[in-house]
């Protein structure tokens, strides 16, 4: 039987954001099990470090979740309660570049703590451990890996979701450091019972403490957007397309002027827009200036419900600035 959710839409459907998300997360939890498992049996930290971000990974991206349903659901005015609705007027936008912000440097905290273990580990003399477990996992979780970044980066194409886009980034990423754990497990199995046996110890540190280097920076642009997001930054081409629009309608309708302010927050585009009348103009009819704000709209763009746009007709600057 095909399970089902409770709006009749399929659990694991890849036409949907809510979709993507459930089948990384439920990967991801069997890798994070999986990884601690033979992380343990096979006495790699690296292999331990791979499980432990993927839980990470897997508790935010339920996190993610849970605020994809809540900006959804108010987007399409169902599935909420009204005592939610009206504690959160404004919508749940602001909610999702704090959440990757939040993952985007949990991630980088952990990985900061994993190369400190790394290099303590070195200083150490390094560690001894089972490679032909450790090459099994390598191979098994990079296949996975593999899999779930081509059906959700797939998925995304029409999608187009950040939360699903570093979800997909998330698995490259893992995937890459899958790759080079099996590189270096192959490597220690290989030198074993050769002149060069003295080095194995110190393949698992080393192998862990490239790995984060290289992993440290990748969430930073991550975490800048949701900061530049959260703080409501000013988004240079969509200020400059709001200018474009709003100049030559003020100069078709014969109005003195605009004031435009803008923002991204999230998935949103939030755009206040007010055009100055002058003060001599005749007055208009609410249906005449709500033509004129659907003409000014349609000029705009950005089409759906996530789009927050306030048109005000004024012929008093002050109101304005």
């Amino acid at each position: 039987m095909e399970a089902t959710l409770t709006n009749g839409g399929r659990l694991f459907d890849l036409k949907d954001e809510r979709g993507v998300l459930k089948v990384s997360i439920t990967a991801t939890l069997m890798i994070a099990v999986f990884g601690l498992g033979f992380g343990l049996v096979s006495g790699s930290y690296s292999i331990i470090f791979d499980g432990v971000y993927a839980m990470v990974d897997a508790c935010m991206s339920l996190l993610s979740l849970l605020v994809v349903h809540l900006i959804t659901s108010f987007a399409h005015s169902k599935g909420l309660s009204r005592r939610l609705t009206e504690r959160f007027s404004m919508g749940f936008w602001h909610l999702e570049p704090m959440v990757l912000g939040m993952n985007g440097t949990l991630l980088i905290a952990v990985t900061v703590y994993a190369l400190l273990n790394a290099v303590t580990s070195l200083m150490a003399g390094g560690r001894d451990l089972e490679f032909g477990w450790a090459m099994v996992y390598a191979v098994i979780t990079l296949v996975v890996c593999i899999v779930i970044a081509v059906v959700a980066a797939r998925a995304n194409r029409r999608i187009n979701s950040d939360f699903v886009r570093l979800d997909v980034k998330g698995w490259i990423m893992s995937a890459g450091i899958t790759a080079a754990l099996l590189v270096a497990f192959s490597l220690g199995y290989a030198v074993q019972e050769t002149q060069w046996h003295w080095i194995s110890p110190y393949i698992d540190p080393a192998v862990l403490a490239i790995v984060c280097l290289v992993i440290i920076p990748l969430p930073v642009s991550t975490v800048r957007q949701a900061l530049a997001d959260i703080f409501l930054v000013t988004p240079p081409e969509l200020k400059q397309h709001v200018d474009e629009v709003a100049q030559a309608f003020v100069e078709k309708h014969g109005l003195v002027t605009y004031r435009a302010y803008v923002a991204r927050v999230g998935r949103s585009r939030e755009i206040e827009l007010y055009l100055i009348v002058p003060e001599e103009a005749p007055a208009r009819t609410i249906g005449e200036l709500d033509a004129l704000r659907d003409e000014i709209g349609e000029a705009i763009g950005y089409e759906g419900p996530h789009l927050w746009l306030t048109v005000v007709f004024t012929g008093d600057l002050s109101w304005a600035d």
